[in-house]
């Protein structure tokens, strides 16, 4: 992953939603709010289809963190996207995984991840943040480009799809079934949570 600072800055008027709550914090362009987000600690917000949920609660995750900027970016006319990837989740990446893989007879837990997009540039403003993981993810099986707040509900469907028309249909995933991917992520998601209230 790159780093923030190689988006465009611009100037934040007091105007739309996002815009005019980084403008009453005193945060007055865009290269400072993908800062201050960056720097707000990593934690599973209580809503996280609140958009507004990562200036109410001072933390959140690749979801909230992300839609907050990519929705400053829209406001802004900045070309920044917010992309969803789903990669594979193995012991390398977080530890314990390897236990759930023997359990669920699977090679990894598909899991999804997010990040914004500049050109040739993906950012993600969870990097160095204390979410779980041994290390940033870099390699996606497979990436998809959706709106700034996407939902949790669209966010699942959108993963249900990948897998039946991509995922599964990968060499290493042929016999696994979908009830089983879809358990072995659930715990995977567990495992996350886990991890996160041991680091911090």
């Amino acid at each position: 992953m790159d780093s923030f600072m190689v988006l465009p800055d611009k100037a934040i008027p007091n105007a739309d939603i996002v815009s005019a709550e980084f403008h009453s914090m005193g945060v007055k362009n865009f290269q400072d709010a993908c800062r201050y987000v960056h720097e707000l600690p990593y934690g599973y917000n209580s809503d996280r289809d609140d958009l507004m949920i990562l200036f109410k609660e001072k933390m959140g995750t690749c979801t909230t963190k992300h839609a907050v900027i990519a929705t400053l970016a829209q406001e802004l006319g900045l070309p920044i996207q917010k992309n969803i990837g789903i990669y594979a989740m193995t012991e390398e990446i977080v530890t314990g995984t390897g236990k759930l893989l023997s359990e669920f007879g699977l090679p990894y837990i598909p899991m999804l991840h997010c990040f914004l997009v500049y050109e040739k540039f993906r950012v993600d403003l969870t990097a160095g943040n204390r979410n779980g993981k041994n290390r940033s993810i870099e390699v996606f099986l497979h990436v998809e480009q959706v709106v700034p707040n996407i939902t949790a509900k669209d966010e699942y469907l959108l993963y249900r799809k990948a897998l039946g028309e991509t995922i599964m249909k990968r060499p290493e995933l042929q016999g696994a079934d979908l009830k089983r991917i879809l358990h072995a992520r659930e715990r995977g998601l567990k495992l996350l949570k886990e991890k996160l209230l041991t680091t911090n």
